[in-house]
């Protein structure tokens, strides 16, 4: 049924001119990006990759995506010697069909970066089986084969940026010391990405760029600040409301919660906190009827703004090295206690829900405006409710007080990384020229 389903949409969506031998042009409707960006999606999530490393797989498929568009797009910048070693894509050797080749760059660079490739594989030969009919083989074909070199080019690219070598890096180290993260139940994992810090930015100019203010120091005085903000948590924890309840389950996006019945022990995967931004992505485009350019814009920007927003907040998380607020409670207050949402296996401060949702809206605010409403039924799939929104700000408002109504962070670290994230974003907004009349807008 889905199959059927997709293949008859695509039919809908493909917008082909007849020539003497053959169709040779190819105009690719947005939804096809749309769907295959939910296949990625979809992938991400099978493949349980962390949040980090997801932004990763979001970022370079939508970045070739938009730079092979813009190429046949004069309203549009290269993003070329804008991000950071990005040399320009090369020019088609004849004639092709620029959204055909964009989604076959997509397509390879997204099988490249995931395990399951064969899953994407089996993909893109259905899609492309519709996508074929009654055009042109040799202009399919060239078509196809510049995607191929682009995508070549930005893998290259992206070979460069220190994740393989971050792959053999030693693991973090935990101590004794009390005020440091120590791994949380069920799992009590190893934290994760310690060293990705070390992983070339995409437009900001060092991971330590907008390092936000220290975090309170630990000191468990009853008069002390630190202890009331762990009271705070405890408390808000012990007196949630259904909304409030909501709120945290919504914007959970834990891509592996242990579930544990006794001896019994089950996982349940859902989609990153990045997933859930790539999904609204979809729901503006959507909302607005963009076309393919404007799709690839929202992308590759909003994309580029998560993938900084982890490396940002990781180069933190790392620094202050804090200890989440389920290991102090547990230990000096309240030794049964449980936190609404498992805690996730990495130090506390700041919150990663609060840096991306930020930068996000704030590179999808100033594609859409400031005032965009949206229903957003990412979590759907997921079995939660539709929640709505009257601006992306206000979505990534709320994303960052989940995380104190989900047990797992302190109000400083929510606070701190809302503003770490708006200044990331605003930094990202501002840097990356991607329309030739905000530029000339700027110049005057």
């Amino acid at each position: 049924m889905k199959k059927y389903f997709l293949l008859t949409l695509l039919t809908a969506l493909i917008t082909v001119t007849a020539c003497d031998s053959g169709v040779k042009e190819l105009a690719i409707e947005s939804d096809v990006y749309h769907q295959t960006m939910d296949k990625l999606s979809d992938i991400i999530v099978h493949d349980i990759f962390s949040p980090p490393v997801a932004s990763r797989i979001y970022a370079y498929p939508s970045i070739a995506m938009y730079e092979v568009l813009a190429k046949n797009d004069p309203g549009y910048n290269s993003l070329a010697g804008q991000l950071n070693e990005l040399e320009s894509i090369p020019d088609p050797k004849g004639e092709v069909s620029y959204d055909l080749a964009a989604l076959q760059a997509f397509i390879n660079i997204g099988k490249a970066l995931i395990f399951s490739e064969a899953d994407m594989e089996s993909y893109r030969e259905e899609l492309y089986k519709e996508l074929g009919k009654g055009v042109n083989k040799e202009f399919f074909n060239a078509s196809l084969a510049y995607g191929d070199e682009v995508s070549a080019h930005i893998l290259k690219w992206a070979d460069g940026d220190m994740y393989k070598q971050t792959r053999t890096y030693p693991k973090f180290t935990v101590t004794n010391d009390p005020t440091r993260w120590q791994p949380t139940p069920p799992g009590y994992f190893e934290a994760i990405e310690p060293h990705w810090t070390q992983i070339r930015p995409f437009a900001i100019d060092s991971s330590n760029q907008f390092v936000p203010e220290r975090p309170t120091e630990f000191n468990m005085d009853k008069n002390s600040k630190f202890f009331q903000e762990v009271m705070e948590v405890y408390k808000t924890g012990n007196e949630l409301s259904q909304e409030q309840r909501e709120i945290a389950s919504f914007w959970d996006c834990n891509p592996y919660v242990m579930n544990v019945t006794g001896h019994v022990m089950a996982a349940t995967k859902k989609i990153t906190p990045g997933g859930h931004w790539i999904g609204i992505i979809k729901i503006a485009c959507k909302q607005e009827n963009t076309n393919a350019m404007k799709t690839a814009e929202a992308y590759a920007l909003t994309s580029v703004a998560l993938a900084d927003g982890f490396i940002s907040c990781w180069d933190e998380k790392f620094r202050s090295n804090l200890i989440r607020p389920e290991t102090v409670i547990n230990k000096y207050i309240d030794e049964e206690w449980l936190p609404l949402l498992q805690t996730p296996p990495f130090p506390e401060y700041t919150s990663g829900h609060s840096v991306i949702s930020n930068a996000a809206a704030v590179a999808l605010t100033s594609i859409f405006g400031d005032d965009f409403a949206f229903r957003d039924d990412t979590e759907e799939k997921y079995g939660l409710t539709v929640r709505e929104f009257d601006s992306f700000i206000d979505a990534s408002e709320e994303a960052a007080i989940s995380r104190l109504y989900g047990g797992i962070h302190y109000m400083p670290a929510i606070e701190n990384g809302v503003t770490q994230g708006r200044k990331l974003g605003g930094y990202v907004v501002d840097k990356l020229e991607l329309r030739k009349e905000a530029l000339s807008q700027n110049e005057e």
